[in-house]
């Protein structure tokens, strides 16, 4: 066996240049105390806090290869719960960013994340159609509600009733029932699909959003506690406005139409959002206006109501002295209609599309308005309720980011700059602390390639328009711009020599330049400023699409649109090779550091090595899933580093034509990689608008090793139902972590069994010597107790029979000791759910399932105890705490009083007619 060839691994050093994802949401986040301060946004994989005082990061929150979907911050402000695409949701530790529990039920993106109002529970929707209620304490999912045909668009809490809201692209909005788990009605109203829902004013009106310029609004009317006489009236009114709908004596709830809010943007309803009152609500759509809507209180909306009647009567009074209208005609009815409830505030226009919105209302009465923009910026605004309606910006955070996505990316020889440029602008960054330290407006040029000149003090860009701009690093501003090209520029690179530069462009033509010094005319100095002289020209019959010159100054090859690459003698422009064999246009090409060999990348997916002695083709290999759009070798080496537009940055060795490693790429297409000096960094840019940067490492990498993560081990299979069970639908989906529980308990069990059969002297094994356990009671415990809790069930549920009886017969013992009775208990519960008649027909376990009732009961009891005498040892803390300071510290009088006031409403209620506030 030969010797195995060792490579350095390179590792993910930074993600910077995205300020705020457009595919996340945004959420306004508590941190040491202070709201309406710091606003949660979605980063590709991390998810960063902003201080928009400051204007700088607050907290970075950490993800790994998986791009963050949906974010929602605690009530609490101690978690916050980040979804990601492939349907897992972590919940993190805000203090020290550590995950506290991680859930995984859905098998595609999570679209939709919510909090209960206690922080408890966590309501998530998916693009797999599907609802899961998770339970944030126990660590555990609660329940999966099934019935949508699309994906899901909004799912949220009714607090005041245990119950879920959820809305869907099938059009239909379904309320679910937490307590039995099913759906108890279908509000089916809309003709096209339902894109948000939000409920405001105390959770008795519901608005929804669709593909109109609509808002309709629903209200909410209870029927299990209102009386069977008012029950009646309120059934008659609804028939009366709505001949169309047919009243459902027995339904809890009575759903029916109020009204609409006309919007002033165009096309459909992206998002809605409220304040955590309930009081504002915020709609955008697919332009960049943002509408505001305040639900006034009751007291308010009489107010409004009689200004109104007062108004009307006296046109009606007018009306009847001229003679215009009957005498007759019965007078105007005091109704509270929804435009006495709902009253617009000032619109908010912005620069660029809006992506996602939040509000924070605080006790002073001050609204603040977070939005993230499609330009990838984040935005706070401040709207004063009492004062007026003139909405200010208090912060725009632009800075650390393009507005658009980089094109191209460049490293400086001294590997401590990088320069990317975009669509609007061309950026200097730190490469250390990857903060953005130069940006030059480009006026609109589109960016195509981009490299530093000699000194690392000026840079060259490369644009589709055919020029060439010549950057002041230092001073951020454009020197020169040279009109290299007629057509589109696709490449600028220095010459080996360093001292002057090639461009190739779409006119057929390749372009050497050299640099100069000439004088400043923009100033009067006499300093001399860097400038480009064309000295040779190359025609050529096809466009250029890629160029290279040869590190030992002989060699030039182009890539042409005919799908070939020529190689010129770069002396006398003298025909070399031809190399072809791509079956599509080469993208990208490179020499290696000895001139011997010259890599090619096309749009077939293709990477071909060739040899520059005779043009032959080394290999051919099938690199990536769609074009290969970069390539660039790393220096002194024969290895090389290719982009591509599925996303992918990946090392290759061009001597064994070996794949070294594939690195974290982008979520979109990878459009450009750079290597700097030595090989110590590598960095690419991508259609997700990252910059992303590469450190090697002393690691070694030996090919044939593989991580779990880079062999794809997730299953993501979901049991729904189980399948054996189909009484049974887990919410959870069976992972990598379950399937290793499941052999850990299984492992946990042989070597009981084998310390059992040893007898009490024989020493403990390995295993558990090294958990610290003595017994196999103490061993099977510390096995059960190290699952994550939210893992438990699936990997009892991959357990065989065999295991799950050991089990049951080590319970009673377990459960006789009084430690982690909750959990054994659990244990219990799911292995006779998932076993039941198996183990009820088992005689010989029938006296070890009675001891685990008796001793279940027993503890369970214990259990209920403890936590009833702590609830009334804080209740009888309260009622003292109060007494001493002579004030209610937990708002219960007010909140009973309001729930009165709103009972006496709901009997004098009556249905209010269809208006629309204009």
């Amino acid at each position: 066996m030969g010797l195995t060839k060792q490579y350095l691994r390179y590792a993910p050093s930074g993600t910077f240049n995205v300020i705020a994802s457009a595919d996340c949401n945004s959420s306004h986040v508590t941190l040491n105390g202070v709201s309406g301060r710091y606003i949660a946004v979605g980063a590709c994989e991390h998810v960063i806090i902003w201080d928009m005082r400051l204007g700088e990061k607050a907290q970075v929150i950490p993800g790994e290869n998986v791009v963050v979907s949906q974010i929602a911050a605690s009530p609490t402000g101690n978690h916050m719960a980040v979804g990601y695409v492939d349907g897992n949701i972590n919940v993190f530790e805000l203090v020290n960013n550590e995950i506290v529990c991680v859930f995984a039920g859905h098998k595609s993106a999570v679209t939709c994340l919510q909090y209960d109002e206690q922080g408890h529970r966590i309501i998530s929707g998916s693009k797999d159609t599907e609802v899961i209620l998770w339970d944030v304490v126990s660590e555990t999912g609660v329940a999966r509600f099934s019935g949508h045909k699309g994906v899901i668009t909004s799912a949220i809490f009714i607090n005041g009733r245990n119950c879920i809201i959820s809305s869907s692209k099938d059009t239909f909005i379904k309320f679910w029932d937490i307590e039995t788990k099913h759906c108890f009605k279908t509000l089916g109203g809309h003709q096209m699909e339902v894109s948000s829902v939000a409920l405001l004013k105390e959770e008795r009106y519901l608005v929804t959003g669709s593909m109109d310029q609509e808002l309709r609004v629903w209200k909410l009317n209870w029927t299990d506690k209102i009386k069977e006489e008012d029950k009646l009236t309120q059934q008659l009114e609804i028939v009366k406005l709505e001949d169309t709908d047919n009243t459902e004596d027995t339904s809890v709830l009575q759903c029916h139409q109020v009204g609409t809010l006309i919007r002033g943007g165009r096309g459909r309803v992206v998002g809605l959002s409220t304040d955590p009152g309930q009081s504002v609500l915020a709609c955008h759509g697919t332009d960049s206006l943002l509408e505001l809507f305040a639900f006034c209180s009751d007291e308010e909306a009489k107010v409004r109501m009689n200004k109104r009647v007062k108004k009307q009567r006296k046109k009606l009074s007018k009306q009847k002295e001229s003679g215009d209208v009957d005498p007759e005609t019965i007078d105007v009815s005091e109704i509270l209609t929804l435009s006495d409830e709902v009253r617009r505030l000032s619109s908010v226009k912005l620069s660029a599309k809006i992506k996602s919105s939040c509000l924070l209302m605080g006790t002073t009465g001050e609204l603040r308005v977070g939005v993230t923009l499609a330009t990838n910026t984040v935005e706070l605004h401040s709207l004063n309720m009492a004062e007026g309606n003139e909405v200010k910006c208090l912060k725009q955070i632009t800075q650390p980011g393009h507005q658009r996505e980089p094109r191209c990316i460049a490293i400086s020889s001294d590997n401590l700059a990088l320069l990317s440029a975009s669509v609007d602008s061309i950026k200097l960054w730190n490469r250390s602390s990857q903060a953005c330290v130069r940006s030059v407006a480009t006026g609109g040029a589109r960016p195509t390639s981009a490299c530093f000149a000699p000194g690392d003090r000026h840079a060259l860009v490369a644009c589709a328009d055919g020029a060439v701009l010549l950057l002041d690093a230092a001073a951020a501003r454009v020197l020169e711009t040279v009109p290299a090209h007629e057509r589109d520029c696709c490449v600028v690179a220095l010459t080996p020599d360093m001292r002057g530069c090639y461009t190739g462009g779409g006119d057929k033509t390749v372009k050497l330049w050299q640099f100069e010094l000439i004088p400043d005319t923009t100033t009067d100095s006499k300093a001399k400023v860097l400038s480009l002289l064309h000295t040779r020209t190359l025609e050529l019959e096809e466009a250029v699409t890629a160029v290279s010159v040869s590190p030992n100054n002989k060699f030039i090859a182009v890539a042409l649109l005919d799908s070939t690459v020529k190689i010129f003698f770069l002396d006398t422009f003298k025909f070399y090779l031809s190399l072809y064999g791509h079956k599509l246009p080469v993208q990208c090409l490179d020499f290696s550091y000895d001139s011997c060999l010259v890599a090619t990348g096309s749009a077939d997916r293709n990477v071909k090595v060739w040899g520059v002695d005779f043009g032959d083709c080394h290999k051919s290999i099938f690199a990536h899933n769609d074009s290969v759009t970069a390539l660039r070798f790393v220096p002194s080496t024969h290895y090389f580093f290719t982009g591509s537009k599925d996303g992918k940055v990946k090392q290759w060795d061009a001597d064994t034509y070996d794949n070294i490693i594939t690195l974290n790429g982008h979520a979109g297409a990878c459009a450009d990689v750079c290597v700097g000096a030595g090989g110590l960094h590598a960095a690419s840019c991508g259609a997700d608008g990252a910059l992303r940067l590469y450190a090697r490492t002393d690691e070694p990498l030996v090919l044939g090793d593989r991580d779990d993560d880079e062999e794809g081990l997730a299953t993501g299979e979901r049991h729904a139902p189980v399948p054996g069970l189909p009484g049974l639908v887990m919410p959870t989906k069976k992972t990598i972590g379950a399937e290793k529980a499941a052999d850990s308990l299984v492992e946990c069990l042989s070597l009981c069994a084998e310390h059992d059969a040893n007898g009490p002297g024989a020493p403990p094994p390995a295993l558990m010597a090294a958990y610290g356990c003595t017994t196999s009671e103490d061993f099977l415990l510390e096995t059960v107790k190290r699952i994550r809790s939210s893992e438990l069930e699936e990997a009892l549920l991959l357990l065989p029979f065999s295991a799950a009886c050991a089990v049951v017969r080590a319970l009673p013992a377990l459960l006789e000791r009084g430690d982690q009775a909750e959990l054994l208990c659990r244990l219990a519960l799911f292995l006779l759910r998932v076993h039941r008649a198996p183990l009820l027909a088992h005689r010989a376990l029938r006296k070890h399932l009675i001891q685990i009732q008796a001793k279940a009961t027993l503890r369970l009891t214990e259990l209920r105890d403890m936590v009833g005498f702590n609830v009334h040892a804080l209740q009888w803390l309260r009622r003292e705490q109060e007494a001493a300071q002579g004030e209610q510290l937990f708002r219960e009088a007010a909140g009973e009083r309001g729930r009165r006031e709103r009972r006496a409403r709901g009997r004098r209620a009556l249905k209010r007619p269809v208006v629309s506030v204009v």
